[in-house]
């Protein structure tokens, strides 16, 4: 089905709010095999919103609409689709015990004016939202469809994954299947260069390659009669990327890096701790968000001065003889930090993070250390060559990445 996505209120149109609605579910709805062919944002303005359904209603057959679904005066999306198909509102009793109930569960009173979203239009499929106040809702008529979903980000996503989905399900005419592959250390370009044996030419399976920051993603996606068969080709498929770009592959189940470095530690039992100096503690919060984490990181140093660094025992003569930035100041520190901590594995980073230039270097220089066993050493992360058409949050996230793509080489 053609689609179209309209996004409702003016704090999108001057840029208050990103509008992340339609990233969602552009990328669910493609997955599911229906062809986004337009983006709208519309401000909170009835008739310029009713004027964009008809449009939208005209050259596409599912339409889904985000936000305006709420209790307040200039929440209209609902009462604009109702107007547009000459359809009555009528008051839904679900809807407004579960709005009543959600307020009961938090002790607070309830603004009359919630019991506004209980109002949906006559013969719609109401989609109820239980992380929420305010019902989604389906319209169908003409063989086509009106879908309406909630503004805040957490709701809609959780109403289409209870409920949106499964509605939209019975308008797909194959079964999809699809698997993201996550790589690392070649660029899209390369990276599809590699893949064009495979992408030349292609009709199913696809793949389709995505840059990321400091990282590509391939999407491989089968549409076949059962799921069976899609399973089977993506998974045929699967193989044939592995034998081209094996070497670059960190995940096969759409994993981040930290997720996957903390599930290797967890397999292997290692601890490991981190002595930072440029990127602040990023690389231990990073690997302290993912969930059982706790199993594995084992203490974090962040040591940002030479005393920091000296305080943990890299030796004062390395960093005089070869600066607080060098590749033996680099194994110091993760030497220093497996010592102190008694962890199986340590990395360490020193870098300049700039703008500016420090002890004569130019920002931009950047080393990883590590020590793992009786192993230990020190790899670049980049030169300052580039660093002019970078930030420096962006060099710190280069660091925090090439110290991931270091465990998971190991």
């Amino acid at each position: 089905m053609k689609t179209s996505i309209i996004a409702v209120g003016t704090e999108l149109l001057f840029g208050q709010t990103v509008n992340t609605n339609a990233t969602y579910l552009s990328k669910n709805l493609n997955l599911m095999g229906f062809d986004v062919m337009y983006h709208f944002v519309v401000g909170d303005n009835p008739a310029r919103l009713r004027e964009k359904i008809g449009q939208a209603y005209e050259d596409t057959d599912l339409v889904i609409l985000t936000g305006g679904l709420g209790p307040t005066q200039d929440d209209l999306t609902k009462e604009m689709v109702a107007d547009y198909f000459g359809a009555e509102m009528y008051f839904d009793e679900r809807a407004a015990d579960e709005i009543r109930a959600f307020y009961a569960s938090r002790g607070g009173k309830m603004p009359e004016n919630n019991l506004k979203q209980a109002y949906l239009p006559e013969g719609c499929t109401p989609l109820y939202n239980a992380s929420g106040t305010a019902p989604g809702f389906a319209y169908e008529k003409n063989g086509k469809v009106v879908m309406c979903f909630p503004g805040p980000p957490r709701e809609l996503k959780w109403l289409f994954e209870n409920g949106g989905r499964q509605y939209l399900e019975q308008f797909m005419d194959k079964k999809m299947y699809y698997k993201v592959i996550r790589t690392i250390g070649r660029g899209e370009s390369d990276l599809e260069m590699d893949l064009m044996p495979l992408i030349d030419g292609q009709t199913d399976p696809t793949i389709a390659t995505y840059a990321k920051e400091g990282e590509c993603t391939i999407r491989i996606a089968s549409q076949r009669d059962t799921i069976e068969e899609a399973r089977a080709a993506v998974d045929e498929m699967i193989l044939k990327v592995n034998e081209l770009i094996g070497e670059y592959i960190y995940s096969y189940d759409d994993e981040e890096l930290d997720e996957v470095v903390v599930r290797l530690l967890k397999e292997k039992h290692l601890k490991i701790t981190s002595a930072e100096s440029a990127t602040a503690g990023l690389f231990a919060s990073s690997i302290a968000e993912v969930p059982g984490a706790s199993e594995s990181l084992r203490y974090a140093y962040v040591t940002y001065s030479n005393e920091a660094k000296i305080a943990l025992g890299v030796p004062a003569e390395t960093i005089d003889t070869y600066g607080v930035v060098s590749p033996q100041t680099a194994e110091a520190m993760a030497l220093a930090a497996k010592a102190a901590s008694g962890a199986d594995m340590a990395i360490s980073v020193t870098g300049f993070a700039g703008p500016e230039a420090d002890e004569g270097h130019e920002a931009g220089e950047a080393h990883i250390g590590y020590a793992f066993g009786d192993k230990s050493g020190s790899v670049p992360v980049f030169t300052h060559r580039n660093f002019r058409n970078w930030n420096r949050n962006y060099f710190r996230l280069r660091m925090l990445r090439t110290a991931y793509q270091l465990l998971t080489a190991e």
